[in-house]
């Protein structure tokens, strides 16, 4: 038994010490390559900024690092509107998404068996197909002489072809159709363990069907919607392709700006110390949503 019981804790010890190495090499590690760079000056070479430490006379390197990065980023308005705008969008993308998706979910989980199975594979379906296959279909939908437009001008519902494409009503449908099983998945796995004889109690109280949705499903089904709300409001915030592809000119996103940024401008500490902003940003929010759902647990 104790051949057996130190086996197993060894068995563990290596399980949990890959882990933390792999977690280590590929999540810790990039990140703080991406705050060193964004510590760093600019310059006109390779690699395009200034070593953060250096060499000197005596036995320590010199460091060399500037927030100059920083204040540049929460100074210039192109930067601070392109902030304003990924959140706006991101957090309106979300927003829609979960008034679509807890429908959803709410009718798979109250579905049969054999149904359930086939709607689920209906929701998981679009994550067999390419991400960008699918984005960059949508640009033939919703062109000038897209199917759109062509199906609406058949109709007799428009005389003239709407403007679809290029617009942030673009850059929302995108969001929202990429990322909506995302959010449906969370809440489903919340709402398919939850007890259903709480509602029929509630009806049988005397509660109409509306009041025993906000008195009882809604607050259950809360952690659900809590984790559904982040895998689709931390993507989005940081969203290229849909912007790219779906939005115009005057659509800016943080995405877009980076890529801008490293590619374009190839001003690295710049873009480094938007993209660090940008994990804080995802970190409080993460934060706030996680401590929020603590004290409504606490309370109940």
């Amino acid at each position: 038994m104790s051949m057996a019981a130190g086996a197993g804790k060894g068995l563990r010890r290596v399980i949990l010490g890959t882990t933390t190495l792999w977690l280590m090499a590929f999540t810790l590690l990039p990140v703080l390559i991406v705050v060193a760079v964004s510590l760093s000056e600019p310059r006109l070479g390779q690699p395009p900024f200034t070593p953060l430490f250096t060499q000197g006379e005596g036995l320590w390197p010199t460091f060399n690092g500037s927030i100059a990065s920083y204040l540049t980023v929460v100074s210039d308005s192109l930067y601070i509107a392109a902030f304003v705008s990924s959140l706006r969008i991101a957090a309106g993308s979300a927003f829609i998404t979960l008034l679509i998706a807890y429908p959803m979910a709410y009718a798979i989980a109250r579905a049969s068996d054999r149904a359930r199975l086939g709607l689920l594979m209906l929701v998981i379906l679009p994550f067999w197909t390419s991400f960008l296959i699918r984005t960059y279909a949508w640009t033939g939908l919703l062109n000038t002489n897209g199917l759109i437009n062509n199906t609406l001008i058949k109709l007799g519902v428009i005389s003239e072809p709407l403007t679809l494409l290029h617009t942030e009503f673009a850059v929302h449908l995108g969001i929202v159709y990429s990322y909506l099983p995302f959010m449906v998945l969370p809440i489903y796995a919340v709402l398919e363990r939850m007890d259903w004889s709480l509602i029929e109690a509630a009806q049988d109280l005397g509660a109409r069907p509306l009041k025993t949705f906000f008195r009882v499903t809604l607050p259950l089904s809360l952690p659900g919607v809590f984790a559904g709300w982040l895998l689709v409001f931390i993507p989005a915030l940081g969203e290229f392709i849909i912007p790219d592809l779906l939005g115009g000119p005057d659509t800016l996103m943080l995405g877009r700006v980076l890529w801008t940024e490293f590619f374009n401008n190839r001003d690295w500490p710049v873009a480094s110390a938007l993209a660090v902003l940008l994990l804080l940003i995802v970190l409080l929010s993460a934060l706030l949503l996680v401590k929020a759902l603590r004290r409504r647990e606490v309370a109940s």
